[in-house]
C-alpha cells in the first residue's frame, strides 16, 4: 500500500485536519506547550519527515503528522520565525481518494515508532557537540529547551563508554550509570567502575556516589565552595564539568590542608578575642574522642550601670519578639528575621552578664571544626593534662543568668494547635496503612450514627463526602513522613472505577465489583482524610478512638520525626533540658550551653535525622521514641531517659539549661 503513496509538495495554507486522524479527539496533543520542542526543531532543521495527506474538498487533510502540522501553523503565525508563510510548501505523501485503510495508516505512524532509548538520546546530544561542533546553546535552540537541560543530557552522554555499554546490557541500571556523572573525569569513572565491579557484585547508585567522593570534592559541596578560591589560587587541579556546580576539586589533600588552615585561623581569632590560652582545629569534631576534655564556662558578673540598662532594654525587646513570633499569620521570612534578632539579642545579653575567670582562661582554649556547612567553634575546652590543675574550677554556672528558663517546658497555643495538625496527619497515615481496621471503624460509626440516639460514638472522624481542612503555620517545613506514606497509599489504590466519563451508576457497578481488600484501602484512605486535628485521646471522653489509636498507631514516631521546624519554636533552655534530661545526652547539653540557639537547633535536627554512631543503646532508644508527650498515643510506655555519665556536678545540666 505505501508504495502507491506519491510524493507531493503542499502549501502550509492548504493543509487541514483530517477526520480520520487518530489524534483528532485529543486536542491537548496539539497544545503549544506540547509541541514547543517540535516547533523549535522544524524552525532550525526543517521538516524531516513528510506528512501523510489526502484530498478533502480542495484541501489536503493531514492523515498522519498532526503535531507537525500544528507546529508549522505556529511557525507561520510567529513573526520572528523566518521562512515560514502560508505559501511555503512542504513535502507530503498523497493517499489515494479510494484508500480504504486511512485510519490504519494514521494509527500505524503513531504507534509503530518505538520511543528513543534514554542512553541513545544522551549520546546523540554528545555527538552533536563532539562531531557536529554544536554548543549547548545551539542544541537548546534546535530542540526548544533550556541550556541547563541540554547540559544535563550531555553529562550523561559523556560518561565513560564502558559504563554506558554496561547500562545498555542492563548489567547496571540507568540510575547507576547516571551516578558516575558526579565526577567529570572519564578516567576516574572507569577506575571506580572497575574497582566496584571487580567482585561481580550488584552495583547501586549510592555506592558509586560514595566511591566518587573519595576522588575529589565537588565545588558545590559546602567544603568545596568554602575553599575553592584558595584552591584555585594554589593551582589545584579541577576536573571541569559542563555544569560548573558539578566540577570537582581533584586534590583532596590540598582541599583538607586549606580547610584546616581556614579553621585554624578562625580558632585563632576567637582565641585572641576572648583571651584563651590556645587554639586548635579539626575537620570533624568527634564528641566521643573529646570526652576526656573538660570545659570552663563564663560565670555571672554584675554589669555596670550602663550595662544593666542595656540588659533591661534587651529583656523587654525579647518579650516583645516572643509575642510577635506567636502570630500564626507570620510569613516565613518575617519569622526568620525575628528569630535572627532574638539570637543577636541573647548573645549581647550573655556577653554583658558573663565573663571567664582569669585562671580558667590560662588553661583553656578553642577548637574550630567544620559542621553543617560552616565553621563551628567549641570554646572553653580544657585538655586532659590541664584538668588536674582546674581542681574544681570547671564552672557549672553557664545558665545561672537564665534560671527562669529552667522551668518546665510549656507549649504556646499556636504550637499546640500545629502539633495537633501534625498528629492528625500521622494518624491518617496509620489509618491508610491499616485498611481493614479502618474500614471496620468507618462502617461501625456510619451504622451507629444512623441507628443510635443522641451523640455519636465518636466525633473524631466525620463520615461524609468532605475532606477535613487542616491549617499549619509552617506546613512546608514539618517532617514529611506521614505525607509520603499517605501518597504511597494513594498510589496503591485501584481507581479503575473512577472514570469521570462514566455515569455514577456505572462507576458504582465497577466499585461493587472490586475485591474486598481494595475497597478497604479506598475507605481507609477516605476516612484518614477526615480525621480532625488532635492530640492524644482521653479514654474517658472517647474510648473508641483511644483504643483504636493504640491498636494502629502505638508509636507516632513511625509516621513523624521531630525536625528543625519544631525545634525552632522551642526556647534554647527547653532544648538543653530535653537533651540532658529526656535523652540522656548530659555532656552534649553542657557542651551546647554556650552555643547559640541556632546551633542547638541544628544539633537536634541532625541528631533526630540520623542518630549519631556514638550514642549508647539507651540514648539511641530515647532519641527514636521522643516526641512532645501529648502527641504520643496514650497507653504506650514512654522510654525513660538513659542513665548518663554526668559531669562531676550533677546539677550542671539543669544549670546549663
Amino acid at each position: 500500500m505505501t508504495q502507491a503513496l506519491k510524493p507531493v509538495s503542499v502549501a502550509i495554507g492548504d493543509l487541514v485536519a483530517h477526520p480520520a486522524n487518530v489524534r483528532t479527539n485529543s486536542p491537548e496533543t496539539y497544545a503549544s506547550e506540547n509541541i514547543a520542542h517540535l516547533k523549535a526543531s522544524i524552525a532550525v532543521l526543517g521538516l524531516l519527515q513528510p506528512l501523510l495527506v489526502q484530498k478533502i474538498d480542495g484541501k489536503f487533510g493531514v492523515l498522519a503528522g498532526g503535531r507537525r502540522h500544528a507546529a508549522l501553523l505556529e511557525l507561520v503565525a510567529d513573526k520572528t520565525a523566518k521562512g515560514f508563510t502560508s505559501r511555503t510548501k512542504i513535502d507530503c505523501r498523497l493517499v489515494p481518494d479510494d484508500c480504504d485503510v486511512t485510519t490504519a495508516l494514521s494509527l500505524a505512524e503513531n504507534i509503530t515508532q518505538a520511543p528513543m532509548n534514554a542512553i541513545d538520546e544522551f549520546e546523540a546530544f554528545a555527538r552533536m557537540m563532539e562531531v557536529d561542533g554544536q554548543t549547548p546553546e545551539t542544541i537548546a535552540k534546535t530542540f526548544g529547551t533550556t541550556v541547563a537541560a541540554v547540559k544535563g543530557r550531555l553529562r550523561y552522554g559523556l560518561i565513560h563508554p564502558d559504563i554506558r555499554t554496561a547500562a545498555r546490557a542492563k548489567s547496571i541500571t540507568l540510575d547507576t550509570m547516571k551516578a558516575f556523572a558526579d565526577h567529570p573525569s572519564q578516567e576516574v569513572q572507569r577506575e571506580v567502575f572497575e574497582a566496584l565491579t571487580k567482585e561481580d557484585s550488584y552495583l547501586q547508585a549510592y555506592t558509586v556516589r560514595n566511591a566518587l567522593k573519595s576522588r575529589g570534592v565537588q565545588v558545590s559541596d559546602d567544603i568545596g565552595a568554602f575553599v575553592r578560591k584558595d584552591y584555585e589560587a594554589r593551582g589545584g587541579a579541577i576536573a571541569a564539568d559542563l555544569l560548573d556546580e558539578h566540577s570537582v576539586l581533584e586534590d583532596s589533600a590540598l582541599v583538607e590542608t586549606i580547610l584546616l588552615e581556614k579553621l585554624t585561623a578562625a580558632a585563632e581569632v576567637a582565641r585572641a578575642e576572648i583571651g584563651f590560652a590556645w587554639a586548635d582545629a579539626v575537620v570533624q569534631y568527634d564528641y566521643a574522642a573529646m570526652a576526656d576534655y573538660g570545659r570552663v564556662y563564663p560565670g555571672p558578673v554584675e554589669p555596670d550601670e550602663k550595662g544593666q540598662k542595656r540588659v533591661d532594654e534587651i529583656t523587654a525587646e525579647l518579650e516583645t519578639l516572643e509575642r510577635e513570633m506567636e502570630n500564626e499569620g507570620l510569613e516565613d521570612e518575617a519569622y526568620n528575621d525575628l528569630y535572627e534578632r532574638v539570637d543577636v539579642l541573647e548573645a549581647e545579653a550573655r556577653d554583658l552578664q558573663e565573663a571567664y575567670d582569669a585562671e580558667d582562661l590560662a588553661r583553656s582554649g578553642v577548637i574550630a571544626s567544620w559542621s553543617n556547612g560552616q565553621v563551628t567553634l567549641h570554646v572553653g575546652l580544657v585538655r586532659p593534662e590541664d584538668k588536674a590543675e582546674s581542681s574544681g574550677k570547671v564552672s557549672a554556672a553557664a545558665g545561672e543568668k537564665g534560671a527562669a528558663d529552667s522551668d518546665e517546658i510549656t507549649y504556646p497555643a499556636s504550637l499546640t494547635e500545629d502539633l495537633k495538625t501534625e498528629r492528625a496527619m500521622a494518624l491518617g497515615a496509620a489509618m491508610a496503612m491499616h485498611p481493614e481496621a479502618t474500614l471496620d471503624l468507618t462502617l461501625f460509626k456510619l451504622v451507629t450514627d444512623v441507628l443510635g440516639h443522641g451523640m455519636g460514638v465518636t466525633q473524631a472522624i466525620k463520615v461524609e463526602a468532605r475532606q477535613e481542612y487542616r491549617s499549619h503555620a509552617k506546613m512546608d517545613e514539618i517532617d514529611g513522613t506521614s505525607l509520603e506514606q499517605v501518597a504511597e497509599a494513594h498510589d496503591a489504590l485501584d481507581l479503575s472505577w473512577a472514570d469521570d466519563a462514566k455515569s455514577p451508576a456505572d462507576q458504582f457497578a465497577l466499585f461493587r465489583a472490586l475485591d474486598v481488600g481494595e475497597k478497604a484501602k479506598l475507605v481507609a484512605y477516605a476516612t484518614a482524610a477526615t480525621t480532625q486535628s488532635c492530640l492524644k485521646r482521653d479514654r474517658q471522653r472517647d474510648s473508641l478512638m483511644h483504643d483504636f489509636e493504640v491498636e494502629i498507631m502505638p508509636d507516632i514516631r513511625a509516621h513523624w520525626t521531630p525536625n528543625a521546624a519544631l525545634f525552632n519554636r522551642f526556647k534554647k533552655a527547653w532544648l538543653l533540658k530535653i537533651l540532658g534530661e529526656e535523652l540522656g545526652l548530659a555532656q552534649e547539653a553542657v557542651t551546647l550551653a554556650s552555643s547559640t540557639k541556632k546551633e542547638v537547633v541544628a544539633f537536634c535536627d541532625k541528631l533526630f535525622a540520623e542518630p549519631f554512631a556514638t550514642l549508647t543503646d539507651a540514648q539511641r532508644a530515647a532519641v527514636a521514641s521522643w516526641c512532645p508527650p501529648m502527641m504520643q498515643t496514650a497507653g504506650t510506655e514512654p522510654v525513660e531517659a538513659p542513665e548518663a555519665e554526668t559531669p562531676e556536678d550533677k546539677t550542671e545540666v539543669a544549670e546549663a539549661a
